[in-house]
Formats: structure tokens, C-alpha cells, sequence
């Protein structure tokens, strides 16, 4: 939107996503770094970001119009716009003129598993504050998602606390994904449980549910965190999903088989397809199901959007 706040209307049941867009650099290697050399890797620049892919991914998954709250610098701003678009999403970027797009190297082992390692500078993708909300992005909207990155940075947290307020006046249910293990360890799981009160869904991985509770086990973290958020879906990858409420896990849905290539925003792609299925009038279990399947259809994929074919 290139500037603060929007003020348009649309029509009833869209579902609003505020998160991070960022610019991924992804890194496809085989086998260990070489340390102090060349290792052979094929590098491809694709756009990513946590929240902007969840939008794609319902925007490509259900029917229901999907728009983006994001912010990014002006070196990238009219890519990400159209890259967005192309995915069937609504677009509605601040532009921030002191700061780059954020931008994260992904390093992608081509093993079996395909597991990744990010290296990331999140430039103004966390630099959203109180001053980008208006109360007016919640004309017409059903649901809204927040990306957990928010929480990581004084100004966004203060962007989530509005949001989550407007929200609770306007009765829209809120769901969210923590995001990133290693950032939570730092903000710390007393914080992080502060910050979410008032959230219905919360999308966890096995890591992010662990860490929060310090259990070791998904399916006691997810039925803890269950005590505090009334719904939580444990994103537990090869094995699926866990669903639980009032402190304890009421359902179990098995993942959908896949041969990995990349597992860049699979998680991503499993929330996106689940509030998609929500808005299309999908009970959590259906939807949850329905999130295994676009999370397999994301590993098999090179970077965290979904394939033009999806």
C-alpha cells in the first residue's frame, strides 16, 4: 500500500494475514559445507517470508480472498506486490524507506530429509508498528493470522497488541504460528504466553511446542500449551498433526506421503491450507487434514511457495 494504514472496504469473509515478506536466496548443497572452499550448490532467488507464504498457500488452497499486511523495502516492493498477486493474493506492503527487504539464505542439504539452515536479516519485515494498523484492514474479514516473527521485535509486538485488541472488539477469531524455535528461546516461553492471550488457534511445530513447555514430548507440550490458547494445532511434519483442547490432545492426523526436495515452508503451506479449509466452513480435524496435505505438497517443491500448479 506504500503507506500507512488502509482505509478500503472489501467484501465479508477474507482472511487477513500480517507477517513478514522477505526475499529468500535458496541453496540446494549435497552433503556437508566445505569450510574455507567452494561447495557446489545450485542457488535460485525466490520470494518467501513466513506470513507472506501462508497467504499464498490459502490463497491457492481455498476460496475465500486473502490479503497480506507486510512490510518491505523499496528495493523489492513492486516484485513482492506482483509476486503475491500472482499467487491470488491482496497485497497491502508498507513501504519503508530506511530499510531493505528482509532477505534469508536458505541452505538446503539434498539428503533424504532436505532439511534446511537459515541465515537470516530481517530488515523491514519486523519493523511493522502501531502506526501501519488501522482498523479498517478488519472490514470484512472473517479471520485474522499473524506470523509469530512479529512478536520478536519491540515495534511489531506493539503492531500484535492493537491487532489483537481490534480484533477482540470486532470479534474476528485470531490464529497463530510461533515461527521460529530459536527466536522463541530467546524471547523466552512466560513472554511469548503474555503476548498471545487473546489468540484461538495457535500453530506450533514438535520444536516450537516443546520449547514452550519444556517438555520433550508433542503430545504433552501440545495438550499444555492447550491450557492457555483454546485450540492447538501441533505441526509435528513426517507424523502429521496433533490436535488439542482443554489440556489434552483430542485428535491425531497422519501426514500424506512425500519424497522431500526442499522443506522451506512446509509448515507455512500446512497453516495456509488450514485456515483456508476454516473459512470454508471445515471442522479443525478436516482442516488439520487438509494442512498435511498442502505441507507434503510444499516439500516436494523448491522454495515456500506453492507451484503455479497447485
Amino acid at each position: 500500500m506504500g503507506r500507512r494504514g488502509v482505509t478500503r472496504a472489501v467484501r465479508d469473509g477474507a482472511l487477513l494475514v500480517v507477517g513478514d515478506v522477505i526475499t529468500d536466496v535458496v541453496a540446494r548443497h549435497r552433503g556437508p559445507l566445505a569450510p574455507g572452499t567452494d561447495t557446489a550448490a545450485a542457488i535460485r532467488t525466490v520470494p518467501g517470508g513466513a506470513g507472506a507464504n501462508v497467504a499464498c498457500w490459502a490463497a491457492r488452497w481455498g476460496g475465500a480472498e486473502v490479503r497480506l499486511v507486510g512490510r518491505v523495502g523499496r528495493d523489492a516492493a513492486a516484485w513482492h506486490e506482483r509476486e503475491l498477486a500472482a499467487c491470488g493474493v491482496r497485497p497491502l506492503l508498507v513501504v519503508d524507506e530506511g530499510a531493505p527487504t528482509g532477505t534469508v539464505i536458505c541452505l538446503v542439504d539434498e539428503g533424504a530429509a532436505a532439511e534446511r539452515t537459515f541465515l537470516t536479516d530481517s530488515g523491514a519485515s519486523l519493523r511493522l508498528d502501531p502506526g501501519d494498523w488501522s482498523d479498517a484492514l478488519l472490514d470484512g474479514v472473517a479471520r485474522l493470522h499473524l506470523s509469530g516473527y512479529l512478536l520478536f521485535t519491540e515495534p511489531s509486538r506493539a503492531f500484535v497488541a492493537v491487532a489483537l485488541a481490534a480484533a477482540r472488539g470486532r470479534g474476528v477469531p485470531v490464529s497463530l504460528d510461533p515461527a521460529s524455535a530459536g527466536f522463541l528461546a530467546e524471547l523466552g516461553a512466560d513472554r511469548f504466553r503474555a503476548l498471545v492471550d487473546g489468540v484461538d488457534v495457535l500453530l506450533p511445530s514438535r520444536d516450537e511446542a516443546c520449547l514452550l513447555t519444556g517438555s520433550s514430548d508433542a503430545v504433552e507440550a501440545a495438550a499444555l500449551l492447550s491450557r492457555h490458547v483454546p485450540l492447538v494445532v501441533a505441526k509435528l511434519g513426517a507424523e502429521g498433526a496433533l490436535l488439542a483442547r482443554s489440556g489434552a490432545v483430542y485428535a491425531r492426523v497422519p501426514a500424506v506421503p512425500a519424497t522431500p526436495r526442499d522443506t522451506t515452508g512446509a509448515g507455512d503451506a500446512f497453516t495456509g491450507a488450514f485456515l483456508a479449509s476454516l473459512l470454508a466452513g471445515a471442522g479443525p480435524e478436516r482442516a488439520a487434514a487438509q494442512g498435511c496435505g498442502a505441507g507434503a505438497r510444499a516439500v516436494e517443491t523448491i522454495g515456500g511457495r506453492p507451484p503455479s500448479s497447485a
